[in-house]
């Protein structure tokens, strides 16, 4: 936009003040088209494509994993109506690609990882509030398509599955969009501890990127000694008991549905767990946390 660089010399105070028709000429403007911006500088077209773009906004934030399809079908049914063409180009000019989506590494070619972090959990894998001590891991369940890949990320104070990450392929990038996840879901999380075994993915420049960029502390329990990270290996135990083996999956689709489908609606609200005092983790995050406390 060239006029806000007619109007400031415009309304400079003398002597510095350039009259409107020496700043036009000079860049070679017209003035009517600039008075026109001046009583009106933010136009109609303007103010659709921002609340457009904050309408994807909100859709992108809810679930990180939808394209650029999905998100329109999403404000689509909010009630702000645009083309797939729109949709499609202020997704790329802000990024907001789907989680599933983005590039991964090159694998075998990819460089060696940073040296792990230092154990600051020692087993003890309690937290007296929401955020204090998050736990990770990664498993894994064959289809008839291939294998299917979960990595998730539990709050040790409710037990709350608070991110993951599902994927064909076990990268890097299944870590990251897990953490990222749980960060876009909890909000204000800076100090958290996130414990991990010393996995190449957990030890990975783009997983120890993401705990820099959230202000996380990063921490791994000692090579081979599966007793370090027991509490998430609970979880997966539970997992395979009530979806994983009770029948033979044929896609790799229909299992993200049961894994999903088992985590948010039977996990979080309806197993109670019994060192929650017999509530689920969402009752006990409401009961024991205030409001604020949680973004979730």
């Amino acid at each position: 936009m060239m006029y806000p660089l007619v109007r400031e010399p415009a309304a400079a105070a003398a002597p510095y003040r350039v009259p409107v028709a020496v700043t036009c000429r000079v860049l070679g403007l017209a003035r009517q088209p600039y008075y026109r911006w001046l009583a009106c500088p933010v136009t109609d077209a303007a103010m659709a494509e921002a609340y457009r773009a904050d309408a994807l906004f909100d859709a992108h934030r809810d679930d990180p994993s939808f394209g650029h399809r999905f998100l329109l079908d999403e404000v689509r049914a909010a009630g702000e109506a645009m083309a797939e063409r729109t949709a499609w180009r202020i997704c790329r000019d802000n990024g907001w690609w789907s989680a599933f989506g983005r590039r991964r590494g090159r694998g075998k070619n990819a460089k060696a990882g940073p040296p792990v972090h230092d154990d600051r959990v020692q087993r003890d894998v309690t937290a007296d509030g929401p955020n204090r001590l998050w736990l990770t891991d990664i498993t894994e369940h064959p289809t008839g398509e291939g294998k299917l890949y979960l990595c998730a990320v539990k709050d040790a104070f409710s037990g709350r599955i608070v991110g993951y990450s599902i994927d064909a392929r076990m990268k890097s990038g299944l870590a990251v969009r897990a953490l990222e996840s749980a960060v876009a879901r909890r909000g204000q999380v800076a100090g958290c501890v996130v414990h991990s075994d010393r996995g190449s993915q957990f030890r990975s420049r783009k997983f120890v990127s993401v705990l820099a960029r959230h202000d996380l502390a990063g921490s791994m329990g000692r090579v081979g000694a599966a007793g370090d990270n027991a509490a998430m290996e609970s979880f997966f135990a539970l997992l395979q008991k009530n979806v994983l083996d009770r029948r033979t999956w044929a896609t790799r689709q229909e299992l993200r549905i049961a894994i999903v489908t088992w985590i948010e609606r039977t996990y979080h609200r309806r197993r109670r767990q019994r060192r929650l005092a017999r509530l689920t983790p969402i009752e006990y995050e409401t009961i024991m946390t205030p409001p604020a406390a949680l973004a979730a």
